[in-house]
């Protein structure tokens, strides 16, 4: 669930929709997830600043507690 959500999040944002994979690395105690973009739409993912970037995270965490889960999101290029 939360995997499709960073993808319809990440696919909203960018040119390349196409080019959004998004890969589930569990741990123990935390999932990983493992965004990864077009490298033209890199930027519209991270955002100025970092804030768009931060704004997913905050989201993810959001939906990861809900759901009694410890998640984290790394961009990847």
């Amino acid at each position: 669930m939360l995997k499709e959500l960073i993808e319809f999040i990440a696919k909203s944002l960018v040119d390349n929709p196409d080019q959004v994979h998004v890969t589930e690395v569990g741990g123990e105690q935390t999932v990983v997830y493992e965004l990864r973009v077009a490298k033209e739409d890199l930027g519209k993912v991270i955002g100025k600043q970092g804030r768009t970037a931060r704004a997913i995270r905050t989201v993810l965490g959001a939906a990861s507690t809900k759901l009694k889960k410890r998640s984290v999101l790394e961009i990847l290029e």
